[in-house]
Parts: structure tokens; sequence; C-alpha cells
């Protein structure tokens, strides 16, 4: 028991737990979409994009989360600019500003003294660091994140089955796409200082996908994955603790292990559902109707 309980009672490692739990729940929301709409590499290139903000801000001296928030946003409007063209695909787009803005933040950041020490920061977190305020500033991201969520769910339902469906039924599938990613991108900037820009990734999607192969309802899939996020975090951090690795790179392991091991029992029970085949069960008409 005191394996279990005792690193829990030193205060800085209590808030690691609490804002994983915090960045669980954002991540679960927004990750759900990311799966079911195929958007992983967007998501990716999105973590890697916030480098630049952050690395800029850390130098200066400002708001690490509004540093990041500005990254995102330019990367946003950077793959929509290039995506308007007929001759770019949008993975061809997303790969290019991915590079570019990642080259950016590692220049960035190399004109500080401690240039290993920082980037190790930006791009892997330190979840041990998190400060009573980062507590408040996560719980408000939550609350927010939640907010759009609700008011989005029958748009983000019909958009990720047929955008056409959601154009005949009144839903604006590109303002519903604009605040899903507008919702990734909250989910991204929100949990960069937990398990760093390169790592995020790993929070965002694994844990949803490993529910995507049992749950066949998508607040259930949401659940889930905030539990599975949860169980990342409290079972990275004791590890972390006990063997002295790295605690973001430990929770992120975690998550994905969690990954495999769910996909490895959905395959021993003669169970194949990729992310498509789960959403398809769940008729977006009925779905519709159900959130009437």
């Amino acid at each position: 028991m005191d394996w279990l309980f005792a690193p829990f009672e030193v205060s800085f490692v209590a808030r690691a737990l609490v804002a994983g739990v915090l960045v669980s729940g954002i991540c679960a929301l927004a990750g759900t979409w990311v799966v079911l709409r195929g958007m992983a590499f967007l998501g990716d290139a999105m973590a890697h994009g916030m480098l630049p903000g952050v690395a800029l801000a850390s130098l200066l001296g400002g708001s690490l989360f509004l540093g990041a928030a500005l990254s995102a946003a330019a990367m946003a409007l950077g793959v929509s600019a290039l995506t308007r063209s007929p001759r770019m695909s949008q993975d061809t787009s997303i790969g290019l500003l991915f590079v570019g803005m990642l080259s950016s933040g590692v220049i960035i950041v190399s004109h500080s003294q401690s240039f290993a020490v920082d980037l190790t920061a930006l791009l892997f977190g330190d979840v041990l660091a998190v400060r009573p305020r980062d507590l408040l500033v996560l719980a408000a991201a939550l609350a927010a994140a939640v907010a759009v969520s609700l008011a989005g769910h029958r748009a983000f339902v019909a958009l990720c089955f047929d955008s056409r469906k959601a154009l005949t039924l009144g839903l604006r599938p590109r303002l519903a796409h604009a605040a899903m990613f507008g919702l990734v991108t909250l989910a991204i900037v929100a949990s960069f200082r937990v398990v760093g820009t390169l790592l995020v990734f790993g929070l965002l999607i694994a844990p949803a996908a490993a529910m995507v192969l049992w749950a066949r309802r998508i607040p259930v899939i949401m659940l889930g994955a905030a539990v599975l996020g949860s169980v990342s975090t409290l079972a990275g951090l004791l590890v972390s603790w006990h063997t002295g690795t790295a605690a973001g790179a430990t929770i992120t392991a975690i998550a994905v292990l969690l990954f495999f091991l769910s996909a490895g029992a959905a395959y021993l029970r003669g169970r194949r559902p990729p992310a498509e085949a789960a959403a398809a069960d769940e008729h977006p008409g009925k779905e519709l109707e159900y959130t009437r």
C-alpha cells in the first residue's frame, strides 16, 4: 500500500496526478473526434506546430500557454491557406508545415544557453513542475472543451459520417469543422505542459483509439478514453517515481501500451472494428435523433 500511496503524499506528485486527470478529460473529448474523423496526422502536426510559440515565449519570459495558442493558430491558418490550392494535397501541406514549424522551434531554442535542457522540457514536458495556477487553467480548458463538445455534438456527428448530409440538415459543416479544429487545438495547447509537444499526440489518440475498438456510442468512447487516460497518468506517475524514468514519457508510453493491449484483446475475441467500422455502427441519423 505504501508503494501505491506514498508518492502521492508529495505535493508536486499529487498536483501532477490532478493535472493528468484534467488533461485526460480534455484529450478524451477532442481525441474521440480526431480518431473518428481520421485527423490523426493533422493532430500530430498541430502538436509539433506549437513548438516555435512555446520556445519563443520561454525565451522572452512570457506565457507558455499564450505562445502555444498563437503558434497553433498560425499552424491552423497555414494549413487552411495551403489546402485551398488545387495542386497541393492536404497531407503535403500538413507535412511541410509540420517540418517547418518544428525546425523553427528548434532554431529558436538553440539560442538559449541551456539548449539541451530547454528543448527536452518543451518536447517531453515536465508534469512534476505543474503549479497550482496551471491546474486552474486546465480546469477552465476542460470546462471550455465540455461546452464546445455539447454545443457542437450533433454537427460533429454528422460531419464525421457525411458532410453533405450535415449541410442538408442545416448544420453548417464548415463552421462545425472549424469548431472541431478549435477543440483539438485547445486539447493540444492545454496538454503540452504535462507531456510536452512531442508526446501530447499519444495521450490525445491512444485512449480514444483503444475505446473505439470496444464502445459503440460516442459518449461511451469519450468517457472510456478519459478513464484510460487517467489510469495511464496514475500508472505512469507510479512507475516514474519508483524507477526514475521521465514522467511525461512514461504516462504516454502506458497510454500507448493500453491501446495495444486493447487491440490484442479485440483481435483475440475475433473482433475487427477500426474507427470507421465502430463509427458506422452508430448511424448518424439515429445519433442526431438521439441528441434532439
